[in-house]
């Protein structure tokens, strides 16, 4: 539908959108920020398929329904309609809306839907940059109640929803909700530690979704003739899954350390104990992805296809994997050496 230099462009405005957001001095102007990022979105989601013409009208729906709820929380407070209980009453709004922006639970239910019909580009940028300007706004206005269910039922959600999908669409999108409960975990305790998170969570999604795009793969069963080709591909996967998922010792799992220890510090222990057992389960699906894989498919080429090695993208995807596997060992030298 659009030419390259018309992506360009949106693209350009889509950040832009982003940054008038989280630079706004006033709500009024993170709402046109977030107006301006979702309108540039949407063209960027069209690409003459029925299922992203789908995916980009529920994304619009639900994104107007949050600018709408967002935009009257904001008049009611500028007009200070009901002077008792005004400011409780807008900002749970408020933090409702943008909760539903981000795809937190339980205000999750547009998200999977929407994964599921976007070019794995639009995937990556509605798992990571769209991301930024609503848990960033969300950071400026925490509502302690709601923070709290929204933490529970993200983990609860993302770990479970996860188990019966054979898309690696929306098993990304349940993996991101579960990420999220993280996220606003670490946001409960600092500011600097979901920044910290999301930065690791950006590079991990990454290079998942640019191995899924290299390989032109979008359901589990196509990551088994994947896997014919060498042992390599097999064992990079694997451990940038279970970086994903955040074992020890990949590089996935120092953002969750830093997040532990801070729960641990603030004397979250039930909050902490759910969030470690609902990560188990992801970990349980991150692993079936491989599993068949390893211990059951037996057909496998014998000789190395260097065609796959020599490209550049294929190059890119082993470098961002070999820092997922090896980076923690030097953060953790850095770490207790200081």
């Amino acid at each position: 539908m659009f030419n390259n230099s018309s992506k360009i462009m949106f693209f350009g405005i889509l950040m832009t959108g982003t940054l008038i957001s989280i630079s706004a001095n006033s709500w009024l102007g993170a709402w046109m920020g977030l107006e301006i990022n979702l309108l540039s979105f949407i063209p960027l989601m069209s690409d003459n398929k029925l299922m992203s013409t789908e995916s980009s009208l529920k994304y619009f729906l639900t994104q107007a329904l949050a600018s709408a709820v967002f935009l009257f929380a904001v008049i009611l407070f500028m007009l200070n309609l009901s002077k008792m209980n005004s400011n409780y009453f807008m900002e749970m709004m408020i933090f409702s809306a943008l909760l539903l922006k981000s795809g937190s639970a339980p205000f999750h239910f547009w998200f999977p839907n929407v994964m599921e019909g976007l070019s794995w580009l639009n995937v990556l940028i509605l798992m990571t940059w769209q991301k930024i300007a609503p848990l960033m706004l969300i950071s400026y206005i925490i509502f302690k109640p709601l923070i709290i269910i929204s933490i529970i039922l993200s983990s609860l959600i993302g770990a479970l929803g996860g188990l019966n999908q054979t898309s690696l669409r929306k098993l990304m999108a349940y993996s991101s909700i579960n990420h999220l409960g993280w996220m606003l975990a670490a946001m409960y305790s600092s500011n600097l530690l979901w920044m910290i998170y999301f930065l690791f969570y950006t590079f991990l999604t990454f290079s998942m979704i640019f191995m899924f795009n290299m390989s032109k793969i979008s359901h589990i069963n196509q990551l088994f003739s994947m896997f014919f080709y060498s042992k390599i591909m097999k064992f990079f996967l694997f451990f940038n899954l279970l970086s994903l998922g955040g074992l020890p010792p990949f590089l996935g799992f120092f953002p969750k350390w830093i997040v532990i220890q801070s729960l641990t510090i603030n004397n979250q222990l039930f909050l902490l104990i759910f969030l470690l057992l609902m990560t188990l389960i992801t970990l349980y699906f991150y692993m079936r992805l491989c599993y068949s894989a390893f211990m059951l498919n037996h057909y496998e080429n014998n000789w190395m296809n260097f065609s796959i090695y020599s490209s550049i993208y294929m190059k890119i995807f082993m470098i961002c994997s070999f820092f997922s596997v090896f980076s923690l060992f030097l953060i953790s030298s850095l770490y207790f050496m200081v």
